[in-house]
């Protein structure tokens, strides 16, 4: 009789820094044999993924956690074809996707003609609904446009399904039933997020929120009626897969934009040239900073809306199965937070009958960005923790946890002034770090410039343990090394002897 599969590890992720440590957490799930589960959001609406957004509607991209391969030459082949981008020129990316199309590009090397056949007739499906929606107010723009996520939208579209799209998807990489990749929100349509900041600005969508844009707050009542709606009418005079009436800014096309911000630009130069804005002033102009902090995020519906749409019930089990619980590097606000307000997941991760995690490790990013700011006050290490904690404090719940529950600030903690702790002050630091402890019970961080500032004396009062890894420098980046966090992960989880040692000495 087989022995019982150790209790899983779920990730929350969902862009290209998730991507980066996807060894790590394999190389984990390889050693205890347990599944692990990555929570990726669904309302990312950047890039190449506006444009599948505008045409077809639901979710328009996905994280690409597709294993690659230095033995098996067709794993490596599948692993190029789905994470290909097409030219940045729309016609010669028009020409790109015919020959993938066709079968004709050598991206096809070295895949067996049944899976080739397979993905092909996904891409012929998908084409074929481009050609069958095209109108003169509208035609699709292939710029840039990522073939795996173009794969995903033409099996979405024909098994009706997203959970299917992906486990064909997965299916077609040889991805192991033991690992899987799950919407928070499993849905055909599209989820838009807005943002709140301290000073009363609201942000609306998640390309706008993550990278430097024009205002987008939402119109008051008054210049709806006093020729504001005119954009609204221009957009309705395009046919696309947006409902008549959608906020303007959801339905614009955001394929080019600039991921750089004055933070990282300074991490990446530590000198601290600002000779952008003199070289390229449209660059220097896109480093724009937030004007205050993100206190915030929700999800809304095309027209403004806020929503609280409830969980994926594959996510809230697999949470609940877990051991361990990750929320893994990448952009907070837009990445993270996403996939922790939905109804249901902060009651999964809080779990105090033993049906869910027992360990919740937070791996800090080793910048700071655009979301974290603004660079004069950026986010310190506990309001990384503080952010995550009244995320899923609030999850999906409406009420003053949920509306003011995300924040990532604390005006009395970040006040570096003298002053009077009170008794009420110490049993307010007593109740949240007991809020805290419930979703995060680990830091693992890097020390070096540009990285938040971690106070662990801080961070230890609110029941948070800290482990600093070293990590190396890539192309000036501060980056996590793999082996040595694999090791802090494994010291927090524990390893799977570790575990059969600590049951043999409890005597069980």
């Amino acid at each position: 009789m087989d022995a019982p599969r150790p209790r899983g590890i779920v990730v929350f992720g969902g862009g290209t820094a998730t991507n980066s440590l996807v060894d790590v957490f394999e190389s984990i799930r390889e050693s205890r044999n347990c599944h692990l589960s990555y929570v990726i959001p669904i309302s990312d609406n950047g890039g190449s993924s506006s444009e599948l957004i505008r045409v077809f509607g639901g979710p328009g991209r996905l994280v690409r956690l597709i294993p690659g391969s230095d033995t098996d030459t067709e794993r490596a082949s599948i692993k190029d074809l789905f994470n290909h981008r097409l030219s940045s020129d729309p016609l010669q990316a028009r020409l790109q996707w015919l020959e993938i199309v066709e079968g004709r590009d050598e991206l096809w090397t070295n895949i067996s003609s049944e899976k080739r056949e397979l993905i092909r007739s996904v891409f012929n499906l998908v084409n074929l609904e481009i050609v069958k929606r095209a109108r003169p107010s509208s035609v699709f723009n292939f710029s840039k446009a990522s073939i795996g996520n173009l794969f995903l939208t033409g099996a979405r579209v024909f098994t009706g399904s997203l959970e299917s799209a992906i486990y064909l998807l997965s299916t077609i990489c040889g991805i192991p039933p033991t690992v899987s990749t799950l919407p928070v929100i499993n849905t055909n349509f599209t989820h838009h997020i807005s943002a709140g900041l301290a000073d009363g600005t609201q942000i609306t969508g998640q390309n706008s929120i993550s990278h430097p844009s024009a205002p987008t707050s939402l119109p008051d009542d008054s210049a709806l009626g006093n020729g504001g709606d005119s954009e609204v009418e221009e957009h309705d005079r395009i046919e696309d897969a947006t409902l008549p009436g959608s906020l303007p800014t959801l339905r614009k096309p955001y394929i080019d934009f600039n991921k750089t911000t004055t933070t990282t630009a300074a991490a990446a130069n530590p000198a601290g040239s600002s000779s952008t804005a003199a070289t390229n002033p449209a660059a220097a102009a896109a480093d724009d900073d937030l004007p205050a902090r993100i206190e915030r995020i929700w999800y809304i519906n095309p027209y403004g809306h806020e929503i609280f749409p409830p969980a994926n019930a594959k996510v809230l089990s697999a949470i609940r199965a877990a051991r361990a619980v990750v929320y893994s590097v990448g952009s907070l606000y837009t990445s993270i937070v996403p996939s922790l307000v939905p109804r249901g997941v902060g009651a999964a991760l809080s779990a105090a009958d033993g049906n869910g995690p027992r360990f919740k490790v937070l791996i800090l990013n080793s910048a700071n960005d655009r979301e974290t700011g603004p660079r004069a006050a950026p986010l310190a290490a506990t309001d990384f923790v503080r952010a995550v904690a009244r995320a899923a404090a609030g999850s999906g719940s409406g009420g003053s946890s949920g509306r003011g529950g995300n924040s990532g600030s604390n005006s009395r903690r970040g006040d570096h002034h003298h002053v009077v702790v009170t008794d009420d002050d110490r049993r307010d630091e007593d109740a949240e770090a007991e809020v805290v402890r419930r979703y995060v019970t680990h830091l693992v961080y890097l020390e070096g410039e540009g990285a938040p500032r971690v106070d662990r004396d801080e961070l230890t009062a609110l029941g948070v343990d800290c482990i600093r890894v070293y990590g190396r420098r890539v192309d000036g980046m501060l980056r996590y090394d793999e082996a040595g966090l694999t090791r802090a992960l494994e010291a927090v989880i524990g390893k799977p002897e570790m575990l059969r040692s600590r049951r043999n000495t409890s005597g069980q």
